[in-house]
């Protein structure tokens, strides 16, 4: 039998949440694919993978180019040694910063547009079009608590992420029932990861270990909603803190 394997989008530290999702999802015996810019951050993430026995490799890529989400999926289709094409990509990828909405420019806005809604897009179609004539596959997008509601300061990463969430709601009822499962998953809080813990120690610090969500917990409920019998999916799932108010 072919090993299965899965493409996760928008990996960045080890202790992130892209990472965890790379670790659980290799636990299961599946050959990961981890993307991402950064090439050093990959390439210790998939060592610590492959020295725990596991199968991972790395791929640098922006997700706002579409060529780059092209070569991605072209490669995760035709894997050598056994390797079958994705049962499951996940789209991972954001960026986050307060602005003043009347400091906000253009091109900022763009930008952060464009990696939580473009770069989701490019995923979640390349995703529908190599998955669907195989007949299954999951897709699961990360989604935040600005999917549901805009706050001051975050107007720009609030209809980044709604866009996001429309997405992947249009892509559940077109393909689910051609057997595709897409789900979006709304991570509410803090990610006790590397990227919160070096720009706001004093955040962490304040949350304690019971405010902030850890990032094992969050990749396994990603692994949950990929394991789900057919009769019984999931389209959309929040997480948070017992301690998050919300």
């Amino acid at each position: 039998m072919q090993q299965e394997s899965a493409v996760i989008i928008g990996v960045g530290a080890e202790q992130g949440i892209g990472g965890a999702l790379c670790r659980r999802f290799a636990r299961e015996g599946l050959h990961v694919i981890a993307g991402g810019r950064t090439a050093a951050k990959l390439d210790l993430l998939v060592d610590a993978i492959r020295r725990d026995g596991h199968s991972a490799e790395a791929l640098v890529m922006d997700v706002t180019a579409e060529a780059d989400v092209l070569a991605l999926f072209d490669h995760a289709m035709n894997l050598p040694n056994g390797i079958a094409p994705p049962s499951v990509v996940v789209f991972n990828a954001g960026n986050n910063q307060m602005i003043d909405f009347r400091q906000l420019s253009a091109e900022q806005f763009e930008a952060f547009w464009r990696v939580g809604c473009l770069a989701g897009f490019l995923a979640g179609r390349e995703a529908a079009r190599r998955l669907l004539p195989l007949g299954r596959g999951t897709v699961i997008f990360t989604g935040a608590s600005a999917s549901l509601r805009g706050k001051p300061g975050f107007a720009h990463f609030s209809a980044a992420k709604g866009g996001l969430r429309m997405i992947a709601q249009s892509m559940a009822r077109e393909y689910g029932p051609l057997g595709l499962h897409v789900a979006h998953v709304i991570v509410d809080g803090g990610v006790d990861g590397e990227r919160l813990r070096k720009a706001y120690p004093a955040f962490v610090e304040r949350a304690g270990a019971d405010g902030l969500l850890n990032v094992d917990a969050i990749a396994e409920q990603y692994w949950q909603i990929h394991a789900q019998h057919p009769s019984a999916w999931t389209h959309e799932v929040d997480l948070r803190p017992f301690r998050e108010a919300f």
